[in-house]
């Protein structure tokens, strides 16, 4: 049975085409933007803002004030959303922030007369990434498809976590930059898995603001920039404000040159199918020696040198 499929998640998005399911997906988020047949898709949902022409610290005032307003942060295309006419809508429960939420939700359903079945991902762990993929691929009629692709993930994972790690280093994730936020839900997990000990969050926990006399007092080995939604160029041009910091600068991963940059948007943010390339990134940071044999794509990491 073909389904007629909105997706209000990039990483159902994702899920879906990996499933070989991309064509019964007729409109998407304005984010949903890998792979990149998904661009040719109708957006269904977009923001009220462009993040884009915004600093670090605008987005979060401006998402602060839609909240606190309780007005919209994603608009939802109606006319899109009644050509489309689905069967399935597909979304997630896990931050009102950075995909369409309950609100979106609710609207469409009742726009379309409560036609469409949902399906509502909410993953807080690497390993509920991984059944959420199962759960979509037996919604879809892929579940053979859906367990071989977890169990290859599963495998690339167990490299991972069983290889003999040389060393256990304290390591901070942070989700963003100004003000500063933990990085929680599965990249905690991510972290221990890579041989890591992770700081000030835990697994499942979501992400937060922290203040920088946090980060002073557990003083982490290796700290990993990974702004929600940011490449590297961006999260580059936002980490000089925290170089300013005195307390920022006497970190012993600042000192000793061990504070990288990921691509966070691609491999972090979008609890996917490349998550696990996060994760091989993770181990490629904390433990370099024991994965100096691993393959990761090219820019994905950058060590940011110190400077007096």
């Amino acid at each position: 049975m073909k389904h007629r499929i909105v997706s209000f998640l990039p990483s159902a998005t994702e899920i879906l085409y990996e499933l070989g399911v991309g064509d019964q997906v007729l409109a998407v988020t304005h984010e949903c933007n890998y792979p990149s047949e998904a661009k040719t898709k109708s957006r269904v949902i977009n923001s009220v803002f462009n993040p884009k022409k915004m600093t670090s610290k605008e987005i979060d005032n401006k998402i602060v004030e839609l909240v606190q307003t309780k007005k919209d942060i994603y608009v939802l295309d109606e006319q899109v959303l009644k050509k489309a006419n689905p069967d399935l809508i597909v979304a997630q429960g896990i931050c009102e922030v950075c995909s369409p939420y309950t609100k979106e939700i609710n609207k469409a359903v009742s726009i379309l007369q409560g036609k469409p079945e949902v399906l509502i991902l909410d993953p807080q762990s690497l390993s509920d990434i991984l059944d959420n993929i199962i759960e979509l691929g037996k919604k879809v009629g892929k579940l053979g498809e859906s367990q071989a692709f977890v169990h290859d993930l599963r495998a690339r994972i167990k490299i991972i976590q069983h290889r003999q790690k040389i060393a256990r280093p304290q390591v901070l994730c942070i989700e963003w930059l100004d003000p500063l936020f933990t990085a929680g839900h599965w990249v905690p997990q991510m972290v221990e898995l890579a041989g890591g000990i992770n700081g000030i969050s835990a697994t499942g926990d979501r992400s937060r603001r922290m203040e920088l006399d946090e980060i002073v007092k557990f003083d982490p080995d290796i700290i990993v920039l990974m702004p929600c939604g940011f490449d590297i160029t961006r999260t580059m041009q936002e980490y000089e404000k925290l170089t300013d910091k005195e307390k920022w600068r006497s970190l012993k991963a600042v000192k000793q040159g061990q504070v990288y940059a990921v691509n966070a948007n691609e491999y972090f943010s979008k609890p996917g199918p490349r998550t696990v390339i996060g994760l091989e990134i993770l181990a490629k940071i904390i433990n370099p020696d024991t994965f100096k044999d691993l393959q990761v794509p090219n820019n994905s990491i950058l060590e940011i040198e110190f400077e007096l």
